[in-house]
Formats: C-alpha cells, structure tokens, sequence
C-alpha cells in the first residue's frame, strides 16, 4: 500500500495582481512531483483578497485545471473562448503551444474557494494545440464507498470514469470526502491535499492545508474524518526548465517561448 514520504504544509504567498493564496506544490519545500508542478489553494470571504484575479497572462507547455468549489471564475483567451467555472466544476486546459488568457472572479464578495493544479506535458505534445475542456459539476460522477463519496472527475476508479478525456498524462483527479476507511487503486505518482478536516495514510495523519507526496505501490487506503484533492499519473521523467508561465525541456526552449510571446506569435 502507498505511504507517505513528506507532508507538506501549504505556504501563504501571492500571485496574479495580488491574490492571496496558499502553495503546496512548486515551493522550495517541494519543487515539483513531475507531472504535477504547482499546487495552489484560493480561499478567502474577504473580496481584497481575490479581487484582482489573474489578468491576461500567457503560458504554453504544460496544462492547467482549476477546481471550484465555492464562488465562480471567468475566462477569457486569445483565441476568443470564454466561459465560467462554476462551483463544482472543474477545467482542465491545455496551454500546449502557447494561449494567453485571464480567470477573474464572477463576483465582488462572498466566499471564493477553488483550487489550480499545473500539469507538464512530455516533451513530443509541449507544442500541442492548445484546447479546453469545461466541466460541470452535475457531470462529474460519483463513486459510493460505504459512508465516503469520491467525485471522479478524470480518470477510472472502481468501474466509474471521469468526463475529463484524452488527457496525455492520464491522471486520477478525485475529490474524496472521507468518513472512515476507504482504498482506492491509482498511477504511482500520487498526492493527497486534505482542505476540510483530516485524513489519515497509514499512521500518519494529514491535516487540512496540508499535501502529502506518496509512495508508489497502487494501492491507497484513506481514512479519518475529511475532504481530500487526490491527483495521480505516471511519473514523468523528463528534465524540466521552467521560469513564469513557460515549462520546457531546456533553455533554449524557454528562450524561445519568451521571444515568441515578445513578438506577438505565442497565442
């Protein structure tokens, strides 16, 4: 079964034009989990602390998924898509070659509560087309284990499969709200974030606010009383070069990505 190597607690810091938040994954604490490279968790009722949102800004070779769960964010891009994510609702995006865009909240108080998870993509799809896929939360299936409930937004787990498809990485993203023990089968790389309560991994227990990085037999088996992200995919081994809101291979990858965006050809 899958123990755990590190907890991490989730770091206080800013980033668009100055929304606070809190990083687990992409700190000096834990750098990346290759495929997974940033972990971030937005959750305040104060409007000064979301307010600003993530204007226009661009990105290319790696994927973005954005999880709400309270509250709501609009996008917009270069290529004329928009839409809002809504609470429950999930997106995935795929930068691929390079798109820029913006997620502003769609409100001006109240609670907002959601989650971005950065994905990097193997070296042969960096340069992919870029694309969307916008989920709701009404399809988003969920999986009943005894008193638990695990929403299966991408991947398979136990005969359910999530509507989120044809992701290169092919991971597990489940949210689980865990009320006693439940085992779940999933890739090696695998990491666990509680934001409610706390869950347990063998003799360790994991606090909200807090990620676990696992080991990587199969099987995971949870317990305790909380929600948890989980999210898993084979490893990636592939060296990373990655500065803003470029992840390449080398250098001269990210060199280039700069300059295409500086001249106008990125997005």
């Amino acid at each position: 079964m899958k123990k755990v190597i590190k907890v991490i607690a989730a770091q206080p810091t800013s980033d668009g034009a100055g929304v606070n938040l809190f990083r687990s994954l992409g700190t000096h604490l834990l750098p990346d989990a290759n495929p997974f490279l940033m972990l971030d968790e937005i959750r305040s009722d104060e409007a000064k602390d979301y307010l600003a949102g993530f204007p226009s800004h661009p990105h290319r070779g790696f994927e973005t998924v954005t999880i709400m769960l309270t509250g709501s964010m609009r996008h917009k891009d270069s290529r004329g898509n928009e839409g809002v994510i809504e609470p429950g609702g999930v997106q995935w995006m795929t930068a691929g070659s390079g798109i820029i865009h913006s997620e502003m909240p769609e409100q001006e108080q109240g609670r907002l509560w959601g989650f971005q998870l950065w994905v990097n993509l193997p070296a042969q799809h960096k340069m992919m087309a870029p694309r969307y896929q916008d989920i709701r939360a009404s399809e988003i299936p969920s999986l009943k284990l005894g008193n638990s409930t695990v929403r299966v937004m991408a991947g398979q787990q136990q005969g359910i499969t999530g509507p989120i498809i044809d992701i290169v990485s092919k991971p597990q993203l489940l949210d689980a709200q865990v009320r006693g023990d439940i085992s779940l089968v999933l890739p090696k790389r695998a990491l666990v974030y509680v934001y409610e309560g706390y869950v347990t991994v063998g003799d360790k227990r994991i606090d909200a606010q807090h990620l676990a990085l696992l080991t990587e037999e199969q099987t995971l088996v949870l317990g305790g009383q909380g929600n948890a992200m989980i999210f898993a995919a084979e490893p990636l081994n592939e060296p990373i070069a990655r500065h803003g809101p470029f992840v390449m291979n080398s250098r001269e990858e990210l060199y280039e990505a700069f300059e295409d965006y500086q001249h106008g050809r990125l997005g």
